[in-house]
């Protein structure tokens, strides 16, 4: 087999990790958000560079047979609310009072769509209907909008649509349509609820402009090298295709996704029945839920707190990680949602940022070396994070910075917790995984906090998400929902959803006959009721009420594997040295373990140091931690919380 690259791209850093079959190579570069290409290349060359010893980037790309890749920038964007201004044309004042009935959406439709919405009645006749898009769409450009989204409420809504879209092909040249797209929603999805229609098609033109840009860009340079295969992108429903089969709110959370493939592989190998996960990068901890070697799946997904039409995994986006802003505000400290990223950073960085952060408080900490910090290659200014720690914290609170240290742990771990039980409110029963750059620093801390006896710390924890999407296969996936559960309504629907999955899979390069396909039927009315259906056979007999049939057709690829834990007799690990930290309000001399100077068996107590390259994790007071066969670190409580 060639080469298997992957690569998650988050708001601070974007992680890649490649396998030839026998090694794991991974390493980090720092997001340029201003053209994500570069940090994109940035890694591909630290990668050749480990393969081959110098740079390479070229025999490197010419020796893979897959590059996968996920990313963060759609979620972090929808947490920030930072993209275009989109303009909505619907039908009616009831259909756009449907939108904004819930308090979170109310939230975001104020934010990313605003007043710049316009009503109009699709039972005009053609001149006035064509008067009045007219008069719409140029009312929406005036107002700064720089996408629309129409959006009708109407008995067959793609037909009302088409009619509006033949006016606006005629109205608007394709070079006026270029400079402001307009989206129609039934193009975007099948779904016969009006709310979650639009939101989809919203999501879908919000995220749309940063992803195009830089994905073809992207493709365009890797085509350069003459690449075996297309670049694929990583999708939030698990599966991987090519940039033109992938709509922009598939990339929506793909990066967390790609955490949660690894974590359910994770509990697999490790048989763990329930598994919580906690994915820290610097804008978001993204939290999952792995029972019983399955992830949980939602049939109309929830986008910050708006459902969609497509399926989703349950994930919830926490607004803050390691490079989230930390402030007293109102004689409490504040954590996140905003983010300093990778430009101008934490405080620590040197790059011009003045916002303390969690990285900037560990480095104060003692926890993080300055010097090895980021392998070596981003000194840290422990000054400029004493001045960021007293100016937005100690002073305006009227603590002493050894305090104001404690609370601010205190309160971005507080945060993290916060984060869990909005998704798992109870967990005493479960094991939590910490990845991401910064999901192992406190996780025993988090852990505790949880009342939780067990957690793990993957060995590939710094680019898990990127590790995650090496199990992924080709595929693609379809739903439509149908009202009526006779024979012959799902007949036709079947045979109209392998008619499009045949078409996808060969532009995939793959023929539908060789494709593994699972046909299934969820009966909405009672959401645990799936039903298997064999796509060459009769329809299941005593179905009732509304259904969702949905098709995945999936071309496995090469995969990525877990090794077996030969480690059965556990075996002191020998410290490297100690390190001096603040820890439980008092300076102590902990041990110091270098995690790749750690033997499958190896095991200590707490409280300790282990590091890595790109992660540094304190284990607490009562835990003690082994390395198993595939080297991951597991955690284990041995007094009483």
């Amino acid at each position: 087999m060639g080469k298997l690259i992957n690569i998650d791209n988050g708001g601070t850093l974007t992680d890649f990790c490649a396998f030839d079959g026998e090694r794991l190579l991974f390493t980090k570069a720092l997001t340029t958000p201003h053209d994500l290409s570069t940090c994109f290349f940035d890694g591909l060359n630290r990668l050749s560079a480990l393969a081959y010893g110098e740079e390479d980037v070229a025999r490197l790309l010419q020796e893979t047979d897959y590059i996968r890749y996920s990313t963060t920038q759609g979620t972090n964007a929808l947490v920030e609310r930072r993209g275009p201004r989109l303009g909505l044309i619907t039908s009616s004042a009831h259909a756009h009072g449907a939108l904004d009935n819930r308090g979170e959406s109310a939230s975001l439709l104020d934010t990313i769509v605003g007043e710049r919405v316009r009503l109009i009645d699709p039972a005009l006749d053609d001149a006035a209907l064509d008067a009045a898009l007219t008069r719409a769409i140029n009312e929406l450009g005036a107002l700064g909008s720089n996408r629309i989204v129409i959006s009708l409420d109407a008995a067959d809504p793609a037909g009302a649509e088409r009619r509006f879209e033949r006016i606006v092909l005629r109205r608007y040249p394709s070079h006026l349509l270029g400079a402001l797209p307009i989206t129609f929603a039934a193009d975007m999805s099948h779904d016969d609820d009006f709310s979650r229609r639009t939101w989809t098609a919203l999501f879908n033109a919000f995220l749309h402009p940063a992803m195009e840009r830089f994905l073809y860009g992207a493709e365009h340079r890797l085509k350069l090298h003459r690449t075996r295969n297309p670049l694929l992108i990583f999708r939030n429903d698990g599966g991987s295709a090519r940039i033109a089969k992938t709509i922009a709110l598939k990339t929506y959370s793909s990066g967390p996704r790609g955490g949660m493939a690894g974590a359910r592989e994770l509990a697999r190998h490790y048989e763990v029945r329930k598994l919580l996960s906690i994915d820290v990068g610097g804008t978001t901890t993204d939290v999952g839920i792995v029972a019983a070697g399955e992830l949980q799946q939602e049939p109309y997904g929830t986008v910050e707190g708006v459902r969609v039409s497509a399926p989703l995994c349950r994930i919830h986006s926490e607004g803050v990680g390691g490079s989230s802003v930390i402030r007293a505000v109102d004689s409490r400290i504040e954590v996140g949602p905003q983010s300093v990223g990778a430009a101008p950073g934490p405080a620590c960085f040197a790059r011009g940022g003045t916002d303390l952060t969690i990285t900037d408080v560990l480095l104060l900490n003692g926890m993080i070396d300055p010097a090895t910090y980021f392998g070596g290659d981003l000194p840290l200014d422990a000054e400029r994070a004493e001045n960021a720690l007293s100016e937005t914290v100690a002073k305006p609170l009227g603590i002493d910075p050894a305090r104001a240290l404690g609370a601010v742990e205190a309160a971005w771990v507080a945060q993290i917790v916060a984060g869990v039980r909005r998704l798992v409110p109870a967990s005493d029963d479960a094991i939590l995984a910490g990845f991401g750059g910064g999901g192992p620093m406190l996780l025993t801390t988090v852990a505790d906090a949880l009342g939780l006896e067990r957690a793990i710390i993957p060995g590939m924890a710094p680019v898990f998400s990127a590790y995650g999407i090496g199990f992924s296969d080709l595929s693609q996936n379809y739903q439509v929902q149908l009202s009526e559960p006779a024979a012959a309504t799902l007949l036709v629907a079947r045979e109209n959803l392998l008619k499009r999955a045949r078409r996808d899979m060969f532009a995939e390069g793959s023929a539908l006959e060789d494709c593994e396909l699972a046909l299934t039927i969820l009966a909405l009315d009672n959401g645990a009721d799936v039903t298997n259906w064999n796509a060459t056979e009769p329809p299941p007999e005593g179905l009732t009420g509304s259904l969702l049939l949905r098709l995945e057709a999936r071309k496995p690829i090469e995969r990525l594997k877990f090794l077996p834990d030969t480690a059965a007799v556990p075996t002191p690990a020998a410290a490297s040295s100690t390190r001096r930290i603040r820890y439980a309000g008092e300076m102590h001399e902990v041990p110091f373990y270098r995690f790749g100077e750690l033997a499958p068996g190896d095991t200590a107590p707490g409280p300790c140091i282990v590091e890595d390259d790109f992660f540094t994790a304190r284990i607490d007071r009562g835990w003690r931690f082994r390395m198993t066969g595939n080297r991951d670190l597991m955690l284990n409580r041995e007094s009483p919380n």
